[in-house]
């Protein structure tokens, strides 16, 4: 089958994978999943460019869909461990250029990194971090882990900052964080004008390590 570039397998679609799988539809994408459960198939195949039941952990069923064709593979395979490796070992062998899979421990997690997956993923921890960063500061709308220790964070401007400019907050000069842009409604600002008078809701979109940011929320 004819596949464009960009183009992604997710494989195991249960709550995750299909999640995964209908999101990437939805903006744009070739998708195709995979399941050996027939229901669970059948739940997103109207939604998806297609769909196929077969046991992912044979080699020859990978091949005979045309996997190798497919830019990127998810593994969201859940708790059956032996599964989720075999079909990584599939995927590896085949050709896929670019592998992610869903680890469900750090047993699991350490297997993975020794076959040399592109990302894995640890949906449990990655969203307690986020929630975590969330209600630590009701200020902060959203959080992305870039690595290496930088953030990137969504600020809601609070209302007692409400007509002060962007240069009041000295976001480069008392702290040592970017400021990345300025989300006012649907509406991104640029912030190269430090004059910029803020308004009630504006977001600031701010880089730095996890204390800086953490310091700049609580002085807001």
């Amino acid at each position: 089958m004819a596949v464009t570039s960009r183009s992604f397998a997710v494989i195991g679609l249960g709550s995750f994978g299909s999640t995964v799988a209908t999101e990437l539809q939805r903006s744009g994408n070739t998708v195709a999943g995979i399941d050996i459960d027939e229901k669970r198939v059948s739940r997103v195949a109207e939604h998806l460019s297609s769909t196929a039941i077969l046991d992912a952990t044979d080699e020859d069923a990978l091949r005979e869909i045309g996997i190798d064709g497919y830019g990127a593979a998810i593994v969201a395979i859940g708790d059956d461990i032996e599964a989720s490796i075999l079909t990584t070992m599939n995927l590896k062998l085949v050709g896929v250029e670019t592998i992610w899979v869903k680890a469900a421990g750090k047993a699991h997690h350490r297997i993975l990194s020794k076959l040399g997956v592109d990302r894995v993923i640890q949906p449990e921890q990655e969203m307690g971090r986020h929630i975590a960063q969330m209600l630590n500061n009701p200020a902060v709308q959203d959080y992305v882990s870039l690595g290496n220790g930088f953030h990137v964070v969504n600020i809601l401007v609070p209302e007692r900052l409400e007509g002060k400019t962007l240069d009041a907050l000295k976001i480069g000069k008392s702290h040592d964080l970017q400021l990345l842009g300025l989300m006012r409604g649907t509406d991104y600002v640029d912030c190269d004008n430090g004059g910029l008078t803020l308004q009630e809701k504006d977001k600031l979109l701010v880089l730095g390590k996890r204390a800086d940011l953490r310091r700049f929320g609580d002085s807001l």
